[in-house]
């Protein structure tokens, strides 16, 4: 039977034990583990500037050079250990690689955290003999704190995503289980190595084994600032929407300036693009981009700024609608809501029939039918005209972040100040295009300010929005 893996990959962090599971793994006969071979100030081990034939150097010209020559050299199954901050083209190489085993060393973050200050106050990073251990208590920061659990989620979350999307699986150990004879052959039976261990190599000794308490000088402090952390994230704002593309196609140029417009659908659009369309000595607009022409504009066009406009959600979803409920634009989604939603709408070609106090009940009733299809209950997709502005800016930036996010109530005093970075004049802006229905103003009432706020939860809480002011 063919072994299951051509070599593997530790991946841990500072003060999780590492050290301890190298010197086992080492220790199991057909393995070997090559230290930090990528951490960006050695290779291997403190000091160590070469490995293999391949130099600090050489590694930073072909990461994946090391690899084949640590495959080549090693008698059995060769690996390293990895952390956050070593070399992410690494990473992204392993994490594909079927053939990598996977070992992912965690530990209890607060107890890293400390260990982690001890050894930066002492210079110890690696104790085998415990008559030389020095000692020192750490102080703890909690704002420091949490940057250091931050951080660690931030990789272990990338891990798990990437494992996940590529259907592969790892080897999950704590710090608590290395040490255990069981854990430690049962991870020898996952990297499909014949041999087990007959005992532990205790060489490398725990450094701390104080409680946790009289490792630091102020526990009064660290307890209270453990107590103000939101450990299970009871504050998230649950977001099930779809993700978004960038939606390149819709984006809008000048032609009399570098600017690109990134329209966010349900707000100032037709306002903006005329703005945009009479800046500088040029009018006209630049449209239908595609990748290819976009970074063709991109380098025609060096210092250029990008923009996109955000509009207050209340606002935003009555423009919605207006243009896709009201107007019948949306004929298929106006009959869903008709007939399951108990939306009463006359005729888009009798809406001189429709009162303030009607426009207001199905009004009210389209936004729970928003908070519904914005959390994925609804055999209704999210429609660009209402789907989150969070969530279209961040597809945005995955191709490409906007240099300014302008609030549509500051909207003049914003596209001056872009005319201004482009050296353009800036242009009057246009007025703002008339809604069918009745305006927002006379219909709003606090019901339809609360519905928002459920619907929009992560626009008010990632932009900041207040109740809207007419």
């Amino acid at each position: 039977m063919p072994a299951p893996f051509d070599r593997f990959i530790v991946l841990a962090d500072m003060r999780t034990g590492s050290n301890f599971l190298e010197a086992n793994l080492n220790a199991i006969p057909g393995v070997a583990c090559h230290g930090e071979a990528f951490n960006p100030h050695f290779i291997g081990k403190k000091d160590q500037t070469e490995l293999f034939g391949i130099s600090m150097h050489q590694r930073e010209d072909d990461p994946l050079a090391l690899i084949r020559a640590m495959d080549a050299a090693t008698e059995g199954l060769a690996g390293f250990r990895f952390f956050h901050d070593h070399d992410p083209r690494v990473l992204a190489a392993c994490l594909a690689d079927r053939r990598c085993a996977k070992v992912v060393l965690t530990r209890n973050p607060l107890e890293s955290y400390v260990s982690l200050k001890i050894a930066r106050a002492t210079g110890q990073w690696k104790l085998g003999d415990a008559r030389r251990r020095r000692e020192a208590q750490a102080r703890f920061n909690a704002e420091e704190f949490q940057n250091h659990v931050a951080q660690l989620q931030e990789f272990q979350l990338h891990i798990l995503r990437a494992l996940q999307t590529s259907g592969q699986t790892a080897f999950y150990i704590g710090y608590e289980d290395v040490g255990d004879l069981e854990v430690l052959n049962g991870l020898a039976a996952f990297l499909g190595v014949p041999d087990r261990l007959e005992a532990i190599d205790d060489r490398v000794k725990k450094q701390n084994p104080e409680p946790l308490e009289d490792l630091v000088e102020n526990p009064a402090e660290m307890a209270a600032g453990l107590a103000r952390m939101d450990r299970f994230n009871l504050g998230r704002t649950p977001n099930f929407e779809p993700r978004r593309g960038a939606g390149v196609p819709g984006w809008v140029a000048a032609c009399g300036a570098p600017l690109l417009y990134l329209p966010l659908k349900g707000g100032p659009e037709a306002q903006v693009r005329g703005w945009l369309a009479s800046l500088g000595a040029t009018p006209g607009l630049l449209e239908g981009f595609t990748q290819k022409t976009l970074k063709h504009w991109q380098k025609s066009n060096p210092g250029a700024r990008s923009f996109t406009v955000l509009r207050h959600p209340l606002l935003r979803a009555h423009a919605a609608f207006c243009d896709r409920i009201l107007s019948g634009s949306a004929g298929e989604v106006r009959g869903i809501l008709k007939r399951a939603w108990k939306i009463d709408l006359p005729p888009p070609d009798r809406l001189d029939r429709l009162t303030p106090d009607q426009q207001a009940e199905a009004f009210l009733k389209f936004l729970g039918f928003l908070r519904g299809n914005l959390a994925g209950q609804t055999s209704v997709r999210v429609d660009a005209s209402w789907a989150s502005q969070t969530a279209v800016v961040q597809g945005f930036a995955a191709q490409l972040p906007p240099d300014a996010l302008i609030r549509e109530d500051r909207l003049a005093e914003g596209l001056a100040w872009l005319a201004q970075e482009t050296g353009a004049s800036c242009p009057p802006l246009p007025p703002a295009p008339a809604l069918i229905g009745h305006p927002l103003a006379a219909i709003i009432t606090p019901d339809h300010e609360a519905t928002a706020r459920e619907a929009y939860a992560r626009d008010y809480q990632m932009f900041g929005f207040g109740d809207w002011r007419g």
